[in-house]
C-alpha cells in the first residue's frame, strides 16, 4: 500500500495530534506483541500501524470533550 495521508485516515474532524498517538500507541503494541513471541518483525512497525488504521482495523476514538470550543 502506498503511504495514506492523513487526510484519508481521519474521519469528521479528528485530529492530526490523535492519529500520531495512536499510530505511535498500536507500533508499541505491534513491538511489544512480536517481542513476546520472539519473532522479527519484517515491516517497520509505525508503517503496519498507519496501513491498519487506513484499512479501518483500528479506529481512532476521541474524547469529544478535549475538542477545542
Amino acid at each position: 500500500m502506498l503511504r495514506p495521508s492523513s487526510s484519508q485516515i481521519l474521519k469528521n474532524g479528528e485530529s492530526v495530534y490523535s492519529l500520531v498517538i495512536a499510530v505511535a500507541r498500536r507500533a508499541r503494541d505491534i513491538m511489544d506483541a512480536a517481542a513476546a513471541e520472539k519473532i522479527p518483525t519484517e515491516d517497520n512497525p509505525v508503517k503496519m500501524a498507519v496501513e491498519q488504521f487506513a484499512r479501518n482495523e483500528y479506529r481512532l476514538v476521541e474524547d469529544p470533550s478535549l475538542k477545542k470550543k
